[in-house]
């Protein structure tokens, strides 16, 4: 699948892993629509690159909804990238007190981290099914999960469950989605340094630089977002969960 022509959709495209695939596929052409809650971040990408800026929430029908119809204007949409964050709770499943873990944080965490992928994936996959087949195929959906999903640490039990059902949801999606030529694709990260981190980025390298076999050193944005242009125009990559890790497993702890 050609990315230049195609409009795309970058679910969190304010953010370090959104940014970074942002600006590749705006660099191969792609009419890039910004789907983000980050107003500031947002609009400068908007103005620096003339991207489209939506202001977002991944968990929301209605504003998804209004963020698909933008980049439907612009041209054929082709191409959804979730890449969206939000807030996670964890602790352990009993604590040192003798609590059970937070219900509540589990049930956010998974709103936030599961059931938003799946909504932007079943509005974005319906958008894509409108538009014209080229040669059998509509488009392609690139999901982020985490190599928590398979090693999840201590502590990560609602994380590593919404990740989790991330990778679950690959291969049934990229089945579903077959007859109307989408693909469905999810990579998996492992420790990436983003800007979000801020300062607290250096001492996260120190700590996880020398445990990533190689190369020795934490994940950059741009690497994920190589990934997701290879996964657009390489049509026979389909329902499956790609580690993108440095071959990092996380230990326990």
């Amino acid at each position: 699948m050609q990315i230049s022509g195609s409009s795309a959709i970058v679910v969190g495209g304010a953010g370090g892993l959104g940014e970074a695939t942002v600006r590749r596929l705006h660099e191969a052409g792609a009419k890039v629509v910004v789907a983000d809650l980050a107003d500031d971040k947002g609009k400068a990408l908007e103005a620096e690159l003339g991207t489209r800026y939506v202001r977002t929430d991944a968990t929301d029908e209605d504003s998804f909804a209004a963020a698909l119809a933008e980049a439907e204007a612009a041209g054929p949409l082709r191409i959804s990238v979730d890449a969206h964050g939000g807030p996670a709770s964890g602790g352990r499943l009993v604590g040192r007190d003798g609590e059970p873990l937070d219900l509540e944080g589990f049930r956010r965490t998974i709103e936030y981290y599961l059931t938003g992928v799946f909504n932007v994936m079943r509005l974005a996959a319906a958008a894509m099914g409108r538009q014209e087949a080229v040669d059998g195929a509509r488009g392609v959906i690139v999901n982020t999960a985490s190599i928590a999903a398979y090693e999840g640490q201590v502590g990560q039990i609602p994380y590593a469950a919404a990740k989790g059902g991330v990778v679950g949801m690959t291969l049934v999606a990229a089945r579903d989605l077959a007859p109307l030529g989408i693909r469905v694709v999810t990579i998996a990260p492992g420790m990436f340094l983003t800007p979000a981190y801020g300062q607290a980025g250096d001492k996260l390298e120190e700590a996880w630089g020398p445990r990533i076999p190689h190369p020795s050193r934490m994940g950059r944005s741009p690497e994920y977002a190589s990934l997701v242009a290879h996964i657009c125009e390489n049509d026979y990559l389909n329902g499956e969960v790609v580690r993108l890790d440095g071959a990092l497993r996380f230990p326990p702890k």
